[in-house]
C-alpha cells in the first residue's frame, strides 16, 4: 500500500487532437498526474498541457520535458507563469538536455549543454519567483527582466536528465528531478545519491521530488514491454552505471540476437520487472514498490505505443492497480 502518485504519460506518438479525451479518460479513471512529452518533431509540450489542464478539472499537468536550448528563459517564463495562474497548483514544467541530434538538427546545438541547462533552470525559477532577473551567462542573457503576471506560488520546475554532472546539478538549482523510461531501482537510489550531493553543495534543505517514468504493459502476455526494451537495447542505448552488473550479459544477449524481435523473446524475466511496471497487478504494485524503496516520489506509468491497446491497459489498471497501490 502506498500513497505514491501514479501518472500516465500521453506518448508524444499519438495524435495531438486525440489529447483531450485521454486526459479526460485519465482524470476520470483516477490516476494523479498526466504528463505531456516534447520530442522532436511533435506536438509542443505548453500547447500540450494548456489543452490536458483546460479539459480536465483536478489533475495535476506535467510537462517532461522542454529542451532548455531552444528557449529563451524569458519567453519559457512566461509560459509557465501563463498556465500556473490560469491552472494553480496543478502545473508541472520539466526542462531538459535534449537529444543531440534533434538539438543539432535545429541549430540549437551549445558547446556546454550543462551550461545550457543550468543557466535556463536558475533563470526560469528566478522569474517564476517574482524576481528581476540580470544573467550574463553563456546561454542566458537577460537584463532586468521581471514578469508582469508571476504565480503565486511558483510552480516547481524539475530537470529531466541522466548522467552524473546533471543529477548533481539537479540537486543544485531544481525543485524535482525527471528520470527517463527503463529506470531501475538501482539506477533511482544511484540518481537519488547525486541529487542528493548537489542539493547539500548548495545547502538545500527543501523538498526535491524524484519522479521515475516506466514503460507499463497491463498484460501477462509481456509482449510489449519487452519490445521496449529490447529496441533500447538494441539502439545501443547504453544502461546506467547503477545496471553496470548487466553488462556482460546485455553483450551477449545482443551478440545472439539476431534482431530487436530475437533479442525481446531472449531478454530474462528480471529484466521485465527491473526496468518496467507489467504483468498483472501484484506484478506491477511490487515493482512500483521497489521504485518507491529505492527513491521515488512519483511513477508515471508510459502505456504502449498502440493507442487503443493503451486505454484498454489503463482502463483495466485503474481498477485492479490503483486500488490495490491505494489500499
Amino acid at each position: 500500500m502506498t500513497d505514491l502518485p501514479i501518472g500516465v504519460m500521453y506518448r508524444c506518438d499519438n495524435q495531438p487532437e486525440n489529447l483531450t479525451a485521454y486526459a479526460r479518460l485519465v482524470e476520470r479513471l483516477g490516476y494523479d498526474e498526466l504528463w505531456v512529452v516534447e520530442d522532436c518533431f511533435f506536438a509542443g509540450g505548453v500547447s500540450a498541457a494548456a489543452v490536458a489542464a483546460a479539459v480536465t478539472e483536478r489533475l495535476s499537468v506535467g510537462i517532461g520535458i522542454l529542451p532548455a536550448g531552444f528557449r529563451n528563459p524569458a519567453l519559457a517564463a512566461m509560459e509557465v507563469a501563463g498556465l500556473a495562474r490560469m491552472f494553480p497548483g496543478r502545473i508541472r514544467a520539466g526542462f531538459g538536455h535534449g537529444v543531440a541530434e534533434w538539438v543539432r538538427q535545429v541549430g540549437a546545438e551549445h558547446p556546454s549543454p550543462l551550461a545550457v541547462l543550468g543557466e535556463t533552470v536558475g533563470a526560469v525559477r528566478a522569474l517564476l519567483a517574482g524576481e528581476t532577473v540580470t544573467v550574463a551567462g553563456r546561454h542566458a542573457r537577460l537584463t532586468e527582466v521581471a514578469l508582469e503576471f508571476p504565480p503565486d506560488p511558483p510552480p516547481p520546475v524539475y530537470t529531466g536528465v541522466r548522467a552524473e554532472r546533471s543529477l548533481r546539478l539537479s540537486g543544485r538549482l531544481a525543485d524535482g528531478t525527471i528520470l527517463a523510461e527503463c529506470a531501475s531501482p538501482e539506477y533511482v537510489r544511484w540518481a537519488r545519491h547525486l541529487i542528493d550531493q548537489g542539493r547539500a553543495d548548495a545547502g538545500r534543505t527543501d523538498e526535491h521530488r524524484l519522479t521515475v517514468y516506466a514503460h507499463f504493459d497491463f498484460d501477462e502476455t509481456l509482449t510489449g514491454v519487452r519490445r521496449e526494451i529490447a529496441t533500447r537495447l538494441a539502439d545501443g542505448r547504453p544502461l546506467s552505471p547503477a545496471d553496470d552488473d548487466l553488462a556482460a550479459e546485455v553483450a551477449e544477449l545482443l551478440a545472439r540476437a539476431g534482431g530487436v524481435d530475437a533479442l525481446a523473446e531472449a531478454l530474462p524475466e528480471h529484466y521485465l520487472d527491473r526496468f518496467a511496471v507489467a504483468g498483472d497487478a501484484d506484478r506491477c504494485a511490487a515493482s512500483i514498490d521497489r521504485l518507491r524503496a529505492a527513491g521515488a516520489d512519483a511513477v508515471v506509468l508510459v502505456p504502449p505505443r498502440d493507442a487503443q491497446q493503451a486505454v484498454a491497459q489503463l482502463t483495466l489498471a485503474a481498477d485492479a492497480l490503483l486500488h490495490r497501490l491505494r489500499g
